[in-house]
């Protein structure tokens, strides 16, 4: 690789870290959902799949931002404990398997913000800096 490739490829590196390392996700429901303080534990397993309800028990639908965007991988490696990789490999071994699917991809922050205004029982994640009054956090 030439000296300017490494460089350009350095900087977009340090760009993208920066920009992920920038960002401070938290997890969020609809400002109309009762749910309280949630641990990282319990949001990890409704994203995985494996838990379908609030811990005080109404219906969860999570709501994913796109596979690539540094607020999803942010969000996985802080809450869930997976890389991008490790995320797609257990996607693709529970559809095959029939285990379950992945929650429903929305484009960025916005739309996630405006899916749980429209849906009480969905949950996602978004920048912190996006939190208004149409949610509340519940993980930090």
């Amino acid at each position: 690789m030439s000296p300017s490739k490494r460089f350009l490829a350095v900087m977009v590196g340090a760009l993208l870290w920066s920009t992920m390392a920038s960002a401070e996700v938290v997890v969020v429901v609809s400002a109309q959902n009762k749910a309280a303080a949630m641990s990282a534990a319990q949001v990890s397993q409704i994203f995985l799949g494996k838990v379908k309800r609030f811990p005080e028990g109404g219906a969860v639908v999570p709501v994913d931002q796109p596979e690539g965007s540094p607020m999803r991988d942010a969000f996985y490696n802080r809450f869930v404990g997976k890389n991008a990789d490790q995320m797609k490999a257990y996607w693709s071994k529970s559809i095959f398997t029939g285990a379950g699917q992945p929650p429903k991809e929305v484009p960025n922050d916005a739309e996630v913000k405006r899916r749980l205004a429209t849906d009480p029982t969905a949950i996602g994640y978004v920048d912190k800096s996006s939190v208004d009054q149409s949610v509340r956090i519940v993980l930090e």
